[in-house]
């Protein structure tokens, strides 16, 4: 299911306008933050899987090499989660 099928009150963005980024699932606030999904995948089931995989302790040491290498992370989604984590510290 592609995130434009979802009721509008259920997608990340507008979920975290309405109700506060504090009310958001951890995957939400992640797939925010990579905006796209790929084939086959939307935004939140990447995230989901991502958080699956790797706590978000462990994604905050992360490197842009060890971000590449986990599917559905590109370049440039790479670039901007290296660049959140270095704000959130």
């Amino acid at each position: 299911m592609k995130i434009k099928d979802l009721p509008k009150s259920d997608r990340p963005r507008e979920k975290l306008v309405a109700k506060g980024a504090e009310n958001l699932k951890d995957s939400e606030l992640l797939a925010i933050l990579l905006r796209t999904g790929k084939a086959g995948k939307n935004v939140i089931e990447i995230a989901s899987q991502i958080l699956t995989k790797h706590s978000k302790k462990r994604l905050l040491q992360m490197t842009y090499q060890d971000l590449v290498k986990i599917g559905g992370i590109d370049s440039a989604k790479a670039t901007t989660l290296l660049a959140a984590f270095e704000l959130a510290k």
